[in-house]
């Protein structure tokens, strides 16, 4: 009975799929500097904005308010994305599950006070008086609220991520991590006395988002 030659068959090898955490950690990296960058170049050119007596929230006010409003927009959604890498690169490991869902809701913050501005204020936009119109209206109150429960997320977030840089043996930025929150909060608590430090401390946290970003995206990179 003759035989039935089969011809070889070529397999070409599978490439895998390319883990998502380093590029979706892009997110997490960008927001702090691209709304700071936005805010400071606003802050600069805008008649009447005093960085001494004016929140950046501010911004949003206005005739160019639409300006910082989408960038208020675009910090949230680049936020959010940081989040989703943030799941990748820790899933398993200390702070796979709660530093994502911590930093969702800070990005989420930004998408609420997108679309809820802050009230007028210390004479700004041009026109308003010291006291603005002397009550919190409904959207600057939910303004307010959303930056806080997103800050105190993001301060909360930085502890559970210190536990997975020490996980790693990376002393130095679990420490520094720790640390962050702390000099966060206390800008917001002399932000009674000048306006200055709660930005200054706002600033610190998006910052630091970043530099936590970029070290978890290297060494996700390398792994």
């Amino acid at each position: 009975m003759p035989q039935t030659l089969t011809p070889p068959t070529s397999t070409t090898p599978t490439v895998p799929p390319r883990p998502p955490a380093p590029l979706l950690l892009v997110g997490t990296i960008a927001a702090g500097p691209v709304f700071l960058a936005a805010s400071l170049a606003q802050g600069l050119t805008r008649e009447g904005f005093d960085f001494t007596r004016n929140a950046l929230s501010q911004l949003s006010l206005g005739a160019l308010g639409w300006i910082q409003v989408g960038f208020f927009l675009l910090t949230g959604l680049l936020v959010l994305a940081g989040a989703a890498g943030l799941r990748h690169a820790l899933r398993g490991g200390p702070g796979g599950v709660w530093a994502p869902r911590l930093i969702a809701v800070f990005g989420l913050s930004f998408l609420i006070a997108g679309v809820f501005t802050a009230d007028p204020g210390a004479g700004f936009p041009p026109g308003t008086t010291e006291t603005g119109t002397g009550t919190l209206s409904g959207h600057g109150a939910v303004h307010m609220v959303a930056g806080t429960v997103g800050y105190l997320a993001l301060c909360a977030a930085f502890p559970v991520l210190a536990r997975a840089f020490a996980a790693r043996g990376e002393r130095a930025w679990a420490v520094t991590t720790r640390l962050v929150p702390v000099a966060v909060i206390a800008g917001f608590a002399a932000s009674a006395a000048t306006v200055a430090a709660f930005t200054a401390g706002a600033a610190l946290g998006l910052l630091w988002l970043t530099a936590v970003g970029c070290r978890l995206r290297a060494t996700t990179r390398r792994s």
